[in-house]
């Protein structure tokens, strides 16, 4: 199987959005998991939030939430320009979970997120939800984690441990869970996703602290 196209790509393809079908972008995979790329620009050039914009805006006039459970956006964290912050900015996020390590630079975007947040967060009522480790194996990574959590007036959801089967699974473009459905890293993700089920309403508004602090 190829790479599923992005909405940027086939828009530019043919045209414009308004000429694209849900199903030309919208892909359903394993246990009927809906997923769309949205795209972004080349290298340099443009504004890659752009894509964001575009596409849940598509996304909604086409009818695409209407029999979900679930949607998630995943962005780029580190990058917290406007186009980046749109799910936030216009309420279409409740919560956000920031997926961090114990590297400095990680810590560091997780407290700019917390900026973005806290900026949209009384207008429009999106939370914190917490910080999810994805470990990198630095040096007491996990206490970093939960006293980066307890500063930013949140928690630590869950502590990812690092395991080679996730790469196993990407070679075969598939997720942990459908690769290796029995094995321990599939446990950790299933765990994860229990958590953020149980944690809904529970996000707070965050308190981000200084470079000094941090």
């Amino acid at each position: 199987s190829k790479a599923q196209d992005t909405v940027l790509d086939l828009a530019a393809q043919e045209g414009s959005v308004e000429d694209l079908e849900l199903q030309d972008v919208l892909k359903v995979g394993y246990r009927g998991i809906k997923s769309l790329e949205s795209g972004g620009p080349e290298p340099g050039v443009g504004c890659a939030g752009r894509g964001v914009i575009t596409s849940i805006n598509f996304l909604e006039e086409n009818g695409a939430y209407d029999d979900v459970d679930y949607v998630s956006y995943d962005v780029l964290g580190d990058v917290v320009c406007g186009g980046f912050a749109m799910p936030i900015r216009e309420g279409k996020a409740q919560e956000i979970y920031i997926v961090m390590s114990g590297e400095m630079m990680a810590l560091y975007a997780a407290n700019n997120i917390a900026k973005g947040i806290l900026k949209y967060a009384h207008s429009g009522g999106v939370r914190l939800g917490g910080l999810i480790c994805n470990e990198r194996q630095t040096d007491r990574e996990l206490d970093l984690a939960e006293a980066l959590a307890g500063r930013l007036n949140s928690k630590l959801i869950h502590f990812v441990p690092r395991d080679n089967i996730v790469q196993h699974a990407e070679l075969r473009k598939m997720s942990v869970i459908q690769y290796a459905p029995d094995s321990k890293q599939a446990g950790e993700y299933r765990a994860l996703a229990e958590k953020i089920h149980a944690n809904s309403g529970q996000g707070t508004i965050p308190t981000p602290i200084t470079m000094d602090e941090l």
